[in-house]
């Protein structure tokens, strides 16, 4: 054996060629294989010997040619068998390489049909011959026929066969790899290279875990010869399936096969991070996969899965493609709010049961994930975290003032948006260490820099942070002081804010805690009032949260100052002793404020009170100063009236005066602080307290008691005049008597309330106690009138009343003995108050200005009021007696306050009611039940099931609403009856609309609208928004609109003079007044099923792209209409025949006709959007359209159309007569003519919706000749489109020349002046 080999190569090695082909042909073919299987074991001289053989076999002899496929047909197996080491297998293919292209045609296809077999059986488990096989069908692909079967095809073809038959077979696994890399060298047209793809994307689900990093970075490299979209894709898809049957695995571990082979999450999560970098990589060097990929992103939102986020979130940190896609996600993210928002608010929408894709869920889930080692994703995650809160957040309001109290919860699409952008970055804090420092920085960074701008977002973000990981903040301190720096530079809020959130961080962190006070003293001498006021908010903040030995607990005073303070009373650093002794400190700090502008007094005057709260042992340094300070202003002789000074409370600058000293504010700060402490003594009398302590306490408290009952006495005694403010006095705000009399006036108005209060709870319900707080009522009462009634005469209206200082608890407890204290014991006392109708007026109106200012900010004035808790329970203490007196005094009791055109007790209640309703729904959502829960629990009939006791009490606002429909419409109280239908929307809001009380409700209502006859436009509105509001979350609106527009054409007659129209009586509450509002809401609901149907067809249009590829699916469901497309068809018919009514009707000119038009242009344009839908889809897919579609074209053309052009050509004759009713021809005649048409001319309501009729027809002729079906033959196009001469109209034109010197052309958008002969010209287009 080894003779004849050396005898080979020796030959081979000479110039022998004529011996060695000899010797070659003496050898038999099995020698030859043996010799070859030799020298490849051995890896001695294979590559010599080898070279012999093909040196010794010519390829243009058959002998030859056979010799060398033989030697093919031989090695490729011997380097699968993995018996040759791996550099002699390599040489060996190597050398074949080299001598592929001498090979036949039918050789070589001998060869790849050998390759092609092997494969099907898996017999190229090594792949090492592999390589060889791109470098055999190149070589097949360049040969020109080759018999193939009983014919011939060329060698491209040939190869298209050999491709198409090793993709539709069966792979091993194992070597899904080895064919990918063996493909990339395999010159592939666009069709094979589809064809390879979706065969290697299907391979994913069997290979394992570990081996889909090696085969993403193949298919990359191969996505440089195409299909990049393909193979995104396919990888994107093959994870968000993984995703998907984790969470599945997650939610029920147990209750899945258990056959199934679960992947272990940290093992997934790893893989996704490394393919996420291979493709990352791939992108930065192949900048057209990235533009595939970023395209795959706009067409297809819904598509969003945790792993394709995170794959964008890596991409963005590409400087090129940064911008982009945090563009991408932004739309991503409020397209799905938005999305899920109308989901939400039609059933029309629900019952098609689409599915919805949760952008902000993948979102989380993606950060959720980050957790295993994915640091290429936390830099964008923290990018995008802001770019949401910083494109969301709160804006500015009017001049730059950040609209106040825009907490509660987060409901619009930007809203939930930005409160995503804060929860990723939160996540993110709490899992990754390496982002916190950076998360931290730019959170402080925002809050300084961001002056202008509303930064509640950032606050409530920082806010969290503190409580999630204090420490941490801890060891970024340095920051944190730096913040600090910045403070007396800050809006109020903000310091607000900053400050309440630090406090955990104060108490554990002395050198923080002196940082902030060095800043807040120097903020106190700051020459900005803002910095004065940062300094008393900060040192307030202080006082309330290091509490000194001996205060009472907290759960004691029960005040808690934000969700985001953490009680810490006892720790390593700090003592009670050392905290006393910082508090007075800070004390002192707050006594110079006293010297300072009104605002930074009323700070510390409101202040103060929480203070005491939090901190009973600063009671006596707090009452003494407050003393002290009362005294300025306290006429201290007996028998001087008035017995405050007024004179020291104001200041001049210049020729303005201002208020220096908020008086009554001060008043009522020491008469609460003096009540609280009055309680605690009581409460605590039977302990043994210290001696000393008490006779200060005592002494302070009876000088204190001294002042404010002479006060009292002699406020009674003093009239207006001791004060100067008698009828006479100026109250005009242009003048600076007029500036100090308003001051006086307030401030002793609050003064009288404040000893009101006082008074009150000291009168112990004694009744002629009572009676002197009725009496300070009543000169109270006498100064509001006399402002009032100047304020009204003077040019430059005042403001409003100002806010009562009679705080929410006191005015709770007020009505609730006015109204429902029944002991005996009381009757005497309070029927003093009760009997002063005044009084009790005053009583409620101060209750809805309570609950108006919770509802607006959030909080209220004075003591309690930024405690969310008590207001709740106050809100709770109100509702109940607000109930109780509007469902048991009834309103014919109150006649007589009718004549005083002022609203009576029963409406002020309604109007509480409403308010509390409102501010509950959006300050306290989750607490709705509760609140109502309350009310019922003196009821008899308690409901354990909210929805039950919901109902119960919307049952009794039907009831009154009832009762005032029943009487006569002179009787009827419109003001009341709106604030009903207002009560019973926000109620229903808190109905599940599957529930049968919903049901219950929605017949009611539209029986109400359809017995209802009483002429009020307001209250009209009021009853058909709420059946609109119910009806969209029962059933689609669509049959509703029609019968409102007939009885609206019904009411308002037709455009057609002549026409007589059917009398139709729907709904008796659409009439000849209430006509035009109800088009008006009708027209907006139109627009509302025009925003749904143009959502579905941009879903459907989404999903027709996406499923090109899917002809097969696509064809099958030729033959049946998609649901969401038949359910756009029905809608559009119902549009256009309830819009085919109101064209038809003579609507009043301006708003509701210019309205009208712009429906009917935007109906066309949802149209065309769907012709343009259908044309895309007969473009992908021939064949019939649906027949519902064909009806809604021949709806649309033969009715529609031709009553656009008729109402175009009424809206702009002014013809404002119509139908034969002198009433309805008065109520047209009022209406303003030259008003209206100028306004026409103004809109472009006309031009734009003949605009829009064309297109609609341009694209139908389009879609007639995709879909080989004449639509246009439903089409009448209308003669109103030509110039045309009316006889008529000349001769008047021509007869008005006479009389004046300008005519003009009447144009359906124009007039142009100065040509009488073409007055008669009218042409109805424009174009």
């Amino acid at each position: 054996m080894k003779g004849e080999m050396d005898k080979l190569v020796s030959l081979a090695e000479g110039d022998h060629i004529t011996e060695l082909q000899n010797y070659l042909s003496a050898l038999t073919d099995e020698k030859i294989k043996a010799l070859m299987t030799n020298s490849a074991l051995k890896g001695k001289r294979v590559g010599a010997m080898l070279k012999g053989i093909f040196k010794g076999s010519p390829s243009n002899s058959s002998e030859g040619a056979n010799r060398r496929l033989l030697v093919y047909e031989h090695c490729i197996p011997l380097c699968e068998s993995g018996d040759l080491q791996a550099e002699v297998a390599a040489d060996m293919i190597g050398l074949l390489m080299l001598e592929t292209h001498t090979l036949s045609g039918p050789s070589l296809a001998k060869l790849a049909s050998l390759f092609v077999d092997a494969i099907k059986v898996g017999k190229m488990g090594s792949g090492k011959s592999l390589e060889l096989f791109p470098t055999v069908l190149t070589a097949l692909a360049a040969c020109e026929a080759l018999t193939y079967g009983k014919g011939e095809l060329s060698g491209e073809e040939y190869k298209k066969q050999l491709i198409n038959s090793l993709c539709s077979s069966r792979w091993d696994p194992q070597c899904v790899i080895h064919f990918t890399t063996m493909f990339r060298d395999v010159p592939l047209s666009l069709e094979e290279l589809q064809f390879l793809v979706e065969k290697v994307v299907r391979m994913f689900a069997k290979l394992d875990l570990q081996e889909i990093p090696p085969l993403v970075y193949q298919l990359l490299l191969l996505s440089a010869k195409g299909c990049k979209r393909q193979i995104l894709d396919g990888i994107i898809s093959y994870f968000k399936e993984q995703d998907i049957h984790q969470e599945e695995e997650e939610k029920h571990g147990e209750n899945l096969d258990l056959e199934v082979q679960s992947i272990p999450q940290d093992q997934l999560r790893h893989v996704e991070g490394t393919v996420i970098l291979h493709v990352v990589f791939a992108i930065r060097l192949d900048h057209e996969l990235g533009r595939e990929f970023l395209k795959g992103f706009k067409t297809s939102y819904g598509d969003l899965c945790p792993f394709s986020v995170a794959l964008l979130l890596s991409v963005a940190r590409i400087q090129r493609y940064e911008e982009q896609v945090f563009d991408l996600l932004k739309a991503a993210v409020v397209k799905s709010f938005k999305d899920k928002q109308l989901l939400q608010g039609s059933k029309f929408l629900q019952d098609l049961q689409l599915g919805q894709c949760s952008a902000a869920k993948m979102i989380l889930d993606t950060v959720r994930n980050s957790v295993f080692g994915w640091d290429h994703v936390t830099q964008g995650m923290v990018q995008l975290g802001f770019f949401l809160m910083d494109a969301f957040g709160p804006k500015p309001g009017p001049f730059g003032k950040a609209s106040e109290g825009s907490g509660g919860v987060a409901r619009t699409p930007p809203q939930q948006a930005c409160k995503l952008g804060g929860q990723v970055l939160l996540q993110g804090f709490k899992m990754h260490e390496p982002i916190r420092g950076e998360i931290l920085e730019q959170v402080l960074n925002r809050l300084v820099t961001k002056t202008a701008s509303p930064v509640s977002h950032y606050l409530e973000l920082f806010s969290d942070i503190v409580i999630s990981a204090p420490m941490i903040l801890l060891e970024s301190s340095s920051k944190l002081t730096e913040t600090f720096d910045h403070l007396s530079h800050l809006p109020l809020a903000t310091v607000q804010g900053l400050l309440k959130a630090v406090q955990p961080l104060l108490k554990v962190s002395m050198s923080l805690k002196d940082a902030l006070i060095l800043v807040l003293r120097k903020a106190m001498f700051s020459s900005q009032l803002d910095g004065r006021k940062s300094a008393v908010t900060g040192f307030l903040l202080l006082l309330k949260n290091f509490k000194v030995l001996g205060s009472l607990a907290s759960s004691q005073c029960s005040q808690a100052i934000s969700s985001s303070q953490v009680q810490v009373d006892v720790h390593s650093r700090f003592n009670s002793a050392a905290n006393e002794a910082f508090c007075l400190e800070i004390l002192s700090s707050l006594r110079r404020c006293l010297g300072q502008q009104a605002d930074v007094r009323l700070m510390l005057y409101e202040g103060f009170y929480d203070v005491l709260r939090r901190n009973s042992q600063l009671a006596s340094s707090i009452m003494q100063t407050l003393l002290s300070q009362l005294r300025r202003y306290y006429e201290p002789e007996q028998d001087l009236l008035p017995p405050v000074k007024l004179e020291p409370c104001i200041t001049t600058h210049g020729d303005q005066i201002f208020l220096q000293e908020p008086l009554a504010h001060l008043v009522s700060c020491t008469v609460h602080c003096l009540l609280w402490l009055q309680n605690m003594h009581t409460a605590t009398t039977d302990d043994s307290g210290d001696d000393d302590d008490d006779e200060e306490e005592e002494g302070y408290r009876s000088d204190l008691q001294a002042i404010l009952e002479s006060t009292t006495r002699r406020m009674l005694k003093s009239e207006l005049e001791d004060f100067e403010l008698d009828k006479s006095a100026e109250f005009s705000l242009a003048s600076s008597v007029g500036v100090k009399n308003n001051i006086y006036a307030v401030l002793v108005m609050g003064v009288y309330e404040v000893l009101m209060e006082y008074n009150f709870i000291k009168a112990n319900y004694n009744k002629s106690h009572l009676e002197g707080v009725t009496e300070l009522f009543s000169r109270y009462h006498r100064l509001s009138e006399i402002l009032r009634e100047k304020s009204g005469k003077s040019r430059t209206s005042s403001n409003k009343t100002p806010r009562s200082l009679l705080s929410m608890g006191f005015a709770s407890t007020l009505i609730t003995a006015i109204f429902r204290d029944n002991a005996q014991s009381r009757e005497e006392g309070l029927s003093v108050l009760r009997s002063n109708g005044e009084f009790v007026r005053y009583a409620l109106s101060v209750v809805v200005q309570k609950i108006q200012q919770l509802e607006e900010t959030g909080h209220t004035d004075g003591p309690d009021g930024q405690n969310a808790d008590r207001a709740f329970r106050f809100l709770c203490d109100m509702t109940r007696v607000l109930m109780w007196r509007y469902t048991n005094i009834p309103s014919v009791v109150e006649e007589a306050g009718r004549k005083e055109r002022r609203c009576s007790l029963s409406q002020l209640c309604l109007e509480g009611l409403l308010r509390i309703f409102n501010a509950c729904q959006q300050r306290f959502p989750d607490k709705m039940t509760q609140l109502l829960s309350t009310m019922a629990a003196e009821d008899d009939g308690e409901q354990e099931d909210a929805s039950e006791v919901n109902y119960f009490y919307i049952r009794q606002f039907q009831r009154a609403l009832f009762t005032q429909l029943s009487g006569s419409e002179e009787d009827f109280n419109s003001r009341e009856a709106q604030l009903l239908v207002s009560i019973l929307a926000v109620l229903s809001r808190q109905l599940q609309p599957t529930s049968k009380q919903f049901v219950q409700m929605i017949t009611w209502t539209v029986k109400i609208c359809k017995e209802t006859s009483f002429e009020d436009p307001t209250f009209s509105k009021g009853l058909l928004s709420l059946l609109f509001s119910l009806h969209v979350l029962y059933k689609s609106p669509a049959g509703l609109l029609l019968e409102l527009c007939q009885d609206i054409h019904s009411q308002l007659g037709d455009i057609d003079q002549d026409m007589e129209v059917e009398r139709q009586a729907h709904f008796a509450v659409v009439n000849m007044k209430t006509a035009t509002t109800a088009a008006l809401l009708v027209l907006s609901q139109v627009d509302k099923v025009l925003d749904e149907v143009d959502w579905l067809i941009a879903r459907r249009k989404g999903h027709t792209a996406s499923d090109k590829s899917g002809s097969a699916e696509a064809s099958q469901a030729a033959g049946q209409q998609d649901p969401a497309e038949k359910a756009v068809t029905l809608q559009l018919g119902s549009v256009l025949t309830a819009l085919n009514e109101l064209v038809q009707t003579a609507l009043l000119p301006g708003t509701c006709t210019i309205t009208l038009l712009r429906e009917l242009s935007r109906t066309y344009t949802t149209l065309t959007t769907l012709v343009k839908y259908y044309i895309q889809v007969c473009s992908n897919q021939p064949g019939a359209l649906p027949a519902r579609f064909e009806k809604l074209v021949k709806l649309s053309g033969s009715h529609l159309t031709p009553q656009c052009y008729s109402f175009i050509t009424y809206a702009q004759s002014g013809e404002i007569g119509g139908g034969s009713n002198e009433k309805k021809k008065k109520k047209r005649n009022e209406a303003n003519p030259a008003a209206s048409a100028k306004l026409l001319r103004e809109t472009k309501a006309i031009p734009n919706l003949i605009f829009s009729i064309e297109q609609y027809e341009k694209y139908l002729i389009m879609l007639s000749k995709k879909s080989k079906v004449n639509l246009m033959q439903y089409m009448k196009l209308s003669t109103s489109r030509d110039f045309r001469i009316n006889a008529a109209t000349l001769d008047a034109a021509l007869q008005e020349q006479e009389d004046a010197p300008e005519v003009g052309v009447s144009c359906h958008h124009h007039s142009i002046s100065g040509f009488p002969l073409f007055h008669s010209l009218t042409y109805s287009g424009c174009f």
